[in-house]
This record gives C-alpha cells, structure tokens and sequence, in this order.
C-alpha cells in the first residue's frame, strides 16, 4: 500500500470492496423503508461496519489504474532468479538499478521513531457488553440516550452510504459520555479511517479494542498504523489477531495489512512468503480468498515472477470474472 491519499489508503496487496455496492443500492430503491428505520436501535443498523471498512481497507484504486511497466518499475525485492524463467531476466535487469534506489530512498523516508504502546492483552473471550441503546440510555438517561441512539443509527446509515463527512458531524454532536460506547468508539473509528485521518481513527479504534476485548478490527486499526509507518504496531497487532485466530476472513484482511507493511518497507520477498504460507487453493472459494490470491499474484507480478501472477490471477478470473481488475491483469500475462 502507498502512502494514504484522499478517503482511503491505495493498495497493492488488497483485493476489492464491492459488497457494499449491492446493499447500498438496494436501499436507495426503498426510500420509504429508508425512513422508517429513522428511529431504530443502532443494534439493529449496525450491521457490518466493521466488514463493510475492512473490504475499504481492500479497495484497488492504485493498482487498477497502473500498467504493468509502471508495477514492475516499483519492485522492491527479487523473487529467487531461478524461480523465474529466463526469458523475463531482461526486463528484471533493467529495474534492477532502480528498485536498489527505490529500496534506500524508502528506508530513508521511514525512519520515524515507532512507539510501541502499553496494551492489555485481549481476552480469550471478548467482554459481554450492552447493547447500545441500553448503555446511551443509562449513562445520558432515558430521553437524552434515545435520541443519541437514534443519531448513532443515523450515522451507521450515512456511513453505509459513504457520506462520511455527515456521518461524523452527527457523532460530533453526541455528548462526551457516549465515547464510553462500543459502537459509538468503532464508528467514529471507522469514518476517520474513511476520511483519511489515521491519527484520530487509532485513537478511536484503540478505545474500542480496550472496551470490547475484541480483535474485530485489528486489520484497520493495523492499517492506520501502516499509513503511517508505524511497522511495529502493525506487527504486534498482526500477532495478537493471529494468536486469536477468530475466523478465516478476517485473519486474511490482518496478513493482508501485515503483507502490505512488509512491502512498503522494502521487504517483498517476506510478503510473499507471509501470503504463501498456508495457502492453498480452495475449491470453492470465499471473496477473501480471492483477495489473498490477488495481493499474492500481484505481488507475483511486481517481483518478476510473470508465470505464477497469470496462474493466480486466471484462477480468480475462473471462479469470479469481474473481481476487480482481474480480467485485465490477465490479458496483460498471456
């Protein structure tokens, strides 16, 4: 991933984020259901912010609009020469100068200090909490935390929706206390992370990590401390989300983010083997397979190692034709 611009952080090892595009749509189409929701619980639009952010932490702006000249001038590290048939080790030549410039510009640009943070280990189980409205009433009373309830559903909504700007002037008009409120942390956590402020997105997110014991968005947490260089959060997150190993998909968005911080350091070959080890190909493959073999083939491509980048991306193209670029990527291989 480069250097985060605009709403989102361009990716070179994440795959895409269209799952939201369905849902948002369907809504649209519904206006009168729209309102209705109004005044929900944000239980019950909370939904999944959480994935919906994560598959934002996927989203491939800058690698889909690249071409491959412009991929391989930016290689940072060799695949082993004799994994690459020769008759690509021209064109590996004649980078090579280039990407050994590249590789000391990087670590002369990355050398800001890392501070490692003091963190309560996360529990084996995460805490049992309230549901928001339950706790926003308690704490604001009975009147005031229904109607913060009803803001944080609409915030949930405007953030569904990507207007992330709105969705942060509703949380900013909530009072203090609701920061005491998971969804309301994880939210402001997640547009912040939206709208490019990896500062102030940590700062929520970790609030969050401390008040559920939940490792649900370590991969974005992860990747605002990628944005900005901070490599040893990255890998101490990446560690504590491996440990807790609490499902397929969302291990793969945290290697994905490991991956990605490897690579902006310089450390291709070590994103490579971090996306290899263990993989294997699924004979019916979920949408975070698919990203990690793209992020892999991608890397593939980048590295030199033209052969294994086709393989991997005529696979997906296989099982999912229209999942990002892939089609392309293909026809650029053959």
């Amino acid at each position: 991933m480069e250097k985060p611009k605009g709403n989102r952080r361009n990716d070179k090892t994440s795959g895409n984020r269209s799952s939201g595009d369905k849902r948002r749509n369907e809504r649209r189409n519904s206006q009168s259901d729209r309102n209705k929701r109004s005044n929900s619980e944000p239980e019950n639009v909370r939904k999944d912010w959480g994935s919906v952010t994560r598959h934002g932490a996927g989203k491939l702006t800058r690698e889909e609009s690249e071409d491959r000249e412009e991929r391989n001038k930016r290689t940072a590290t060799r695949i082993p020469e004799d994994e690459i048939p020769a008759r690509e080790s021209s064109d590996r030549l004649r980078s090579e100068a280039t990407e050994a410039i590249s590789r000391a510009k990087a670590r002369k640009k990355n050398t800001r200090k890392e501070s490692v943070k003091k963190r309560v280990p996360t529990p084996n189980i995460p805490h049992q909490l309230p549901d928001a409205g339950k706790l926003l009433r308690k704490l604001l009373g009975e009147k005031r935390g229904a109607r913060a309830a009803s803001l944080l559903g609409h915030a949930a909504r405007e953030f569904e929706d990507e207007k992330f700007v709105a969705a942060q002037k509703i949380l900013n008009s909530l009072d203090e206390k609701s920061l005491r409120v998971a969804e309301v942390v994880e939210l402001s956590g997640l547009i912040n992370y939206r709208l490019g402020q990896w500062s102030k997105a940590s700062e929520f997110l970790e609030s969050f990590r401390r008040i559920t014991g939940s490792t649900e968005q370590h991969p974005v947490l992860a990747d605002c401390y990628r944005a900005q260089s901070n490599w040893a959060e990255v890998e101490i997150l990446w560690d504590e989300l491996r440990q807790a190993s609490p499902n397929a998909a969302l291990v793969t968005e945290g290697r994905l983010v490991m991956a990605g911080s490897l690579d902006d350091q310089g450390r291709t070959s070590d994103a490579v083997r971090l996306l290899e080890k263990g993989w294997k190909v699924p004979r019916q493959p979920k949408e975070h397979h698919l990203r990690r073999a793209y992020a892999l083939g991608n890397l593939y491509e980048r590295s030199g190692a033209l052969p294994r980048a086709r393989k991997l991306f005529t696979w997906i193209r296989r099982h999912s034709p229209k999942f990002a670029d892939v089609d392309e990527r293909v026809r650029d291989l053959s």
